[in-house]
C-alpha cells in the first residue's frame, strides 16, 4: 500500500505538470490567434498563473486521484475532468464576479476554457493510452488468482478486476464450500480443501480470501503457504459474513469506518432536505386544505357526540422523547381506555370517528406537528407510550424505528400494515417495514408512499379502524 501511495504521488505531479504546460499553451495560442504575435504581457501572465494554480489545487483533488491507474475507465477519466472543468470555471468566474475584477474579456474566456480543456482531456487521454499500450506490450503480462468463497465483497471484487483490466487480470476462478450464486457459479472450481493443489497446478499468482474473518487459524494457514510458493495472498474482508449482517463502510482520513445499519437521515444534508420537504409540505396543506375541511369536520364531530374537536396525547417520537401528538377525537369521552389500541367493532369509536379512521383524517392535525417539527410528513408512526414498553421488551430492533423522527404515514401503513397489532407478528412486520424505510430513505420514497397514502385514503383500508 505504501509503494503504491508513492507511485500515485508521483504519477499525480507528473500528470498535473503536463497539465500546466498544456495550459500555458492554450494561453500562448489563443494570444498569437487574437493579437497576431506571441507576446505574454499586461494582465495575461496574472491571469495565467490564477487559473493554473486553481486548476492545479481542484485537479489535485477530484481528478488527480488515481491519474494513470488501469482500473478506471476511459469514460471515467473524462467525466472526472469535465467536472473539474466545470467546477474550475464556477468558481473563476464567482471570484472574478465578488471581486468585481475584469481581468479579460469573456470571449477569451470562453475560448480558453474550450481550448485549455480540450488539451487536458486529450492530453491525459493520450497518456493513459501510452501507459496502458506499454504494460499491454512489454509488463508482465497477466495476473492470474483465485477467490476464497463467493461473499458479496468476493464477487464485486472479481467484477470490479475482469470488467476494469481485464488484460491484466485474469481470474481462474472460485473456490467455496457453500452453494454459489448464479452469477458465478459457472467459475467454482471446487471446494476449499481442494485450493491447495490447484494453485500449484495451475501456477497461481494471487489468492483473494473472501470468506468471515472469524477464520484465523484458516487465515495463517493459507498465509503461509502462499509464502511457501510465491503467491500473493491478499484479504478482501467480508464483514457481511463476520457479522451476519449487512455493513456499510466509509472512510476517515484514510481509513475504513463500517457501520452495521444504514442511516441516510443521520447525515446533516438529508435532513435538512427532509425538513424543507416537511416545511413546505405542511405548510401548503395547513394554507389550503385546513381552511376548508376542519371547520366542516369540526362541526360533524360537535354533532356526533359531546367532547372537544382535537384529541391530544403523549406519544414517543425520535429517541424515545415524548411530544403531544393531535388528532381529531374519534372517541367517545365517557369511556375510559385512551391508552388501549382501537379494535375492530370498538364501542368507544363514534360514527363520525370511523369515517374519519378510515379516511386518515383524523392525521390532520398532525400536520401542525410537522411544522413544529415533532413529527414528518413520513416515517414510522409514534406508537403509545404503552406500546413503546411493551415492544421494546421482545422485538430486538424495535429502537431503531426511533431513530427518526417519526411521521403521519409511513412505510409499513402503505404496505398493510396498519391499525391493530394483536396478531401474532404483525408488530415485527410493521417494525420491519419501519427499518427498511430507515435504511433506504430518499426524496423520492417519501413522495412514493404519500402517493399511495392518498391512494388508499381514496380506496379505503380494512385495517383502519
Amino acid at each position: 500500500m505504501v509503494l503504491y501511495a508513492r507511485r500515485t504521488q508521483v504519477n499525480q505531479l507528473l500528470l498535473l505538470i503536463v497539465d500546466v504546460l498544456l495550459i500555458f499553451g492554450a494561453f500562448r495560442l489563443i494570444d498569437y490567434i487574437q493579437r497576431g504575435d506571441w507576446e505574454f504581457s499586461g494582465n495575461y501572465p496574472m491571469f495565467f498563473a490564477i487559473f493554473a494554480l486553481l486548476w492545479w489545487i481542484l485537479a489535485g483533488q477530484f481528478a488527480s486521484a488515481v491519474p494513470l491507474d488501469r482500473l478506471a475507465t476511459y469514460g471515467e477519466k473524462v467525466w472526472s475532468l469535465v467536472r473539474t472543468l466545470l467546477l474550475h470555471a464556477v468558481l473563476l468566474t464567482a471570484g472574478l464576479l465578488v471581486l468585481q475584477k475584469r481581468l479579460l474579456p469573456m470571449r477569451y474566456l470562453l475560448l480558453l476554457y474550450c481550448m485549455a480543456g480540450a488539451a487536458v482531456v486529450v492530453g491525459r487521454v493520450f497518456m493513459t493510452f501510452l501507459y496502458r499500450t506499454y504494460r499491454y506490450r512489454f509488463a508482465r503480462p497477466h495476473s492470474r488468482f483465485v477467490i476464497v468463497g463467493t461473499s458479496r465483497s468476493g464477487r464485486e471484487l472479481h467484477k470490479f478486476l475482469t470488467v476494469h483490466d481485464p488484460l491484466a487480470n485474469q481470474c481462474l476462478g472460485f473456490f467455496t464450500d457453500t452453494a454459489a450464486p448464479d452469477d458465478v457459479k459457472h467459475l467454482v472450481r471446487g471446494k476449499v480443501s481442494d485450493l491447495k493443489d490447484y494453485c500449484l497446478k495451475e501456477q497461481v499468482d494471487e489468492i483473494y480470501f473472501a470468506l468471515p474473518l472469524n477464520q484465523a487459524e484458516f487465515i495463517q494457514e493459507l498465509s503461509s503457504f502462499a509464502d511457501a510458493n510465491f503467491i500473493a495472498f491478499r484479504i478482501v474482508p467480508d464483514f457481511e459474513g463476520t457479522l451476519q449482517e449487512g455493513v456499510n463502510m466509509h472512510y476517515h482520513s484514510g481509513g475504513p469506518i463500517l457501520t452495521v445499519r444504514r442511516n441516510p437521515l443521520g447525515m446533516r444534508p438529508n435532513q435538512i432536505a427532509k425538513r424543507m420537504f416537511d416545511l413546505a409540505f405542511s405548510g401548503f396543506v395547513i394554507a389550503t386544505i385546513f381552511p376548508v375541511v376542519i371547520p366542516v369536520l369540526a362541526l360533524l364531530i360537535k354533532l356526533d357526540s359531546p367532547g372537544p374537536v382535537f384529541f391530544k396525547q403523549m406519544r414517543p417520537g425520535k429517541h424515545n422523547k415524548l411530544f403531544p401528538c393531535y388528532k381529531l377525537r374519534t372517541m367517545r369521552t365517557d369511556l375510559s381506555g385512551t391508552e388501549l389500541q382501537a379494535t375492530k367493532g370498538d364501542a368507544r369509536v363514534t360514527r363520525v370517528g370511523r369515517f374519519l379512521r378510515a379516511s386518515s383524517l383524523d392525521e390532520l392535525p398532525q400536520f401542525f406537528n410537522v411544522w413544529f417539527g415533532h413529527m414528518s410528513v413520513v416515517g414510522p408512526r409514534p406508537n403509545m407510550v404503552s406500546q413503546l414498553e411493551e415492544y421494546s421488551k421482545h422485538i430486538s430492533t424495535y429502537a431503531q424505528r426511533h431513530v427518526v423522527t417519526p411521521g403521519i404515514t409511513g412505510y409499513a401503513q402503505v404496505n398493510g400494515y396498519r391499525g391493530e397489532t394483536r396478531a401474532e407478528g404483525a408488530m415485527e412486520k410493521r417494525v420491519e417495514y419501519d427499518l427498511k424505510y430507515v435504511e433506504n430513505w430518499s426524496l423520492l420514497l417519501d413522495v412514493q408512499i404519500i402517493g399511495k397514502t392518498v391512494w388508499n385514503m381514496i380506496a379505503g383500508e380494512k385495517n383502519a379502524y
